[in-house]
């Protein structure tokens, strides 16, 4: 199953789970209304001692159960509403409430730094935005979650127990296992299965706060009336959250084998992963601060019992990737954390140094096949990981600094941006003095003096780093940088491939941090009736990739369009957007309304479309950076998370400026 297959399944989940939970809801109303009527009914034509006939009894109660179904639902719903939209603010809202404690991307600390670098490799190998970071300081147990609505606002949050006991395959497991669930669609769903049920939670919190109110009453004339409607709200309230546990529970624990499928995949390490799972039994996973509200999203449960159990037992877990684990090496598990911990603090960072250094490790990359690379998507090996950590190891230092660092993040954008043509680079600077000042100016001089040139293949990783500082900027100066941007690139009225790249990807990641509860994955259009479109983008690969060579381009284009159409096109041409007098900017603007449109289309037939585009990329077998470079924009922009690919480089694309 790929990453399409995975969204439409996550979108069906979805679904099946609003059903059973709308079922839930139904039930609880029915069952409100038949207290209701048993406490509070009345038939006026009944004789006394004859019994009550149910249909007269509904006739003669018809306020009374309309009145009892609207409180019952205004109240679930609204407070369902109130908890989804006290995290529309995203995965970082929901660490910080569990106390999490943001880690800055250029800390100091070895175990953070370490923690990041994972973070990070994972990311660029996968195609995803960076998340967010957060330790949980106060927790000693071995724990991890990832939150958010989409890969655009997540964060992966792990605890102090984690950063300390885990060695760095350990780490690097545990990190995957969540990047399992981001890539998987399971964050948006967990969201909503907070919301569901704290709303369900909440009948029982009424009726709970009517008892207890009714205890320090004086006034007894209503009390039996009273306390009959706050005992059923207690109690249809708790049976509605007992059902509501187990539906999130059979629901959470597939997803959890999935996603450790996904951390082997990812790693191709096992004893990562098991050796993770292996540590958690021997000393426990339980979280100090309120973890119930998301014990289905945390890598390891930390309490309830078998029947709610939102995790597969550890047992299960570890022997689905280890079919010969015995559980008595919990105990040898246990001593040798004892002795780990005996060497003290300093050692454990030590270690984490070193281990550091001697973990960048060759490249790699998926191979030059349009069908796996397509496979690949969502689903990276340890060689994209490896050729991540190599690209990070590659990154200059300076560059790497200020892309963490939140005064030089959007210089490090502007940086990437500057012209090789000294004129045209000295306007562009004036521009920047312009619109962020003197000092910002100065920020890109300075970077321009430590770097003057950086290699093609690092500049979108860098862009990539910066991106969990740049998301935090307040919002008008998110667009005044995008603003800005959009001038540097048209300084000398053309527009490469990168500049196109770097200028959609800033705003996609930006425009998805910004509206934290649309996961922009995947429509309802279809691709039949797009095939101008998708023409067009099949188009401008194929041009980048062939300039001054239309005949290989014709071809190319042909190859991706007959993957589209299921035949070849009798005759060809680049659309009409390249004339001589205005060709390297027009294609630009109409790429942005085609890209717009296209993600729009069902994950089915973006898959159908993705594989096309790889067509034309990988035809005749030599890859240029720019198309590298657009094929990485173009897929973000559909929400299609692209990962480290191995090309066999044909003539170097244009350098940044070109």
């Amino acid at each position: 199953m790929n990453f399409f297959e995975h969204q439409d399944r996550a979108h069906r989940r979805t679904r099946v789970l609003l059903v059973l939970f709308s079922l839930a809801v139904l039930a609880i109303v029915v069952a409100m209304n038949a207290i209701a009527l048993l406490f509070l009914g009345h038939d006026p034509s009944a004789q006394p001692g004859e019994p009550l006939q149910l249909d007269e009894l509904v006739r003669n109660n018809l306020d009374l159960l309309f009145w009892v179904t609207l409180f019952t639902i205004v109240l679930i719903g609204g407070a369902s509403l109130y908890r989804a939209s006290s995290l529309r603010g995203g995965g970082g809202q929901v660490a910080r409430e569990l106390g999490g404690t943001r880690v800055e991307p250029d800390t100091r600390d070895p175990l953070r730094r370490r923690l990041v670098n994972v973070v990070e490799e994972i990311a660029i190998a996968s195609g995803v935005p960076v998340p967010e970071i957060y330790v949980l300081e106060e927790e000693s147990g071995i724990n991890a979650f990832a939150a958010g609505h989409a890969p655009g606002d997540a964060a992966i949050a792990v605890t102090r127990g984690t950063l300390e006991t885990l060695n760095r395959n350990e780490l690097q497991g545990v990190v995957a296992h969540e990047f399992g669930h981001i890539l998987n669609g399971d964050m948006r769903l967990n969201i909503r299965l907070i919301g569901i049920l704290y709303g369900i939670l909440v009948l029982a919190l009424v009726g709970q706060r009517v008892l207890i109110a009714m205890r320090f009453s004086r006034d007894s004339r209503n009390a039996a009336g009273l306390m009959a409607a706050g005992l059923a709200l207690l109690v249809v309230g708790y049976i509605g959250l007992f059902f509501g546990r187990w539906i999130r529970a059979s629901v959470s624990r597939q997803r959890e084998y999935l996603a450790d499928a996904s951390a082997v995949q990812f790693t191709r390490q096992p004893d990562g992963i098991a050796g993770a799972l292996k540590k958690i039994g021997a000393r426990h996973a339980r979280l100090d601060a309120d973890s119930e509200e998301v014990g289905h999203m945390l890598f390891a449960s930390g309490g309830l019992g078998r029947m709610f159990a939102t995790h597969p037992p550890l047992e299960e877990r570890i022997r689905a990737i280890e079919p010969g684990f015995d559980p008595s090496e919990f105990e040898q598990v246990a001593r040798r954390m004892r002795e780990e911990a005996e060497s003290g603090q300093a050692a454990a960072e030590a270690a984490a140094e070193q281990e550091e250094k001697e973990d960048r490790r060759g490249p790699g990359g998926l191979p030059l096949d349009a069908d796996r690379l397509v496979d690949g998507i969502a689903d990276p090996g340890l060689a994209q990981i490896l050729g991540a950590g190599l690209l990070m190891a590659s990154m200059p230092g300076p560059l790497e600094q200020a892309a963490h660092s939140d005064g030089w993040a959007a210089e490090v954008v502007l940086y990437l941006l500057m012209n090789a043509d000294p004129d045209v680079r000295e306007q562009q600077r004036l521009m920047v003095a312009e619109k962020r000042g003197g000092d910002s100016e100065r920020r890109v001089g300075q970077l321009l003096d430590m770097v003057p040139q950086l290699r093609d293949d690092l500049r979108i990783p860098l862009l990539e780093m910066a991106f969990p500082v740049l998301r935090r900027h307040p919002r008008e100066e998110r667009e005044q940088l995008q603003e800005l941007v959009e001038s540097l690139i048209h300084a000398d009225g053309r527009v490469s491939a990168f500049e196109y790249a770097l200028g959609r990807l800033l705003n996609r990641h930006l425009m998805d941090a910004g509206k934290p509860g649309d996961d922009g994955a995947g429509g309802h259009g279809r691709l039949d009736r797009h095939h101008e479109e998708a023409r067009f983008l099949l188009a401008v690969l194929a041009r980048h990739g062939h300039p001054g060579d239309p005949d290989a381009g014709r071809a190319a284009l042909t190859a991706g369009i007959e993957r589209i159409e299921g035949q070849a096109p009798t005759a060809v041409d680049f659309p009409e957007a390249w004339t001589e007098s205005e060709g390297s900017r027009a294609w630009a603007g109409v790429l942005d309304q085609v890209l717009d449109t296209l993600d729009a289309l069902r994950m089915a037939d973006k898959e159908r479309l993705v594989r096309a585009m790889l067509t034309t990329v990988t035809h005749g077998g030599q890859v240029r950076t720019a198309e590298v470079e657009l094929l990485r924009a173009m897929a973000a922009s559909m929400h299609v998370p692209l990962p480290l690919a191995e090309f066999d480089a044909g003539e170097e694309g244009m350098s940044s400026a070109d």
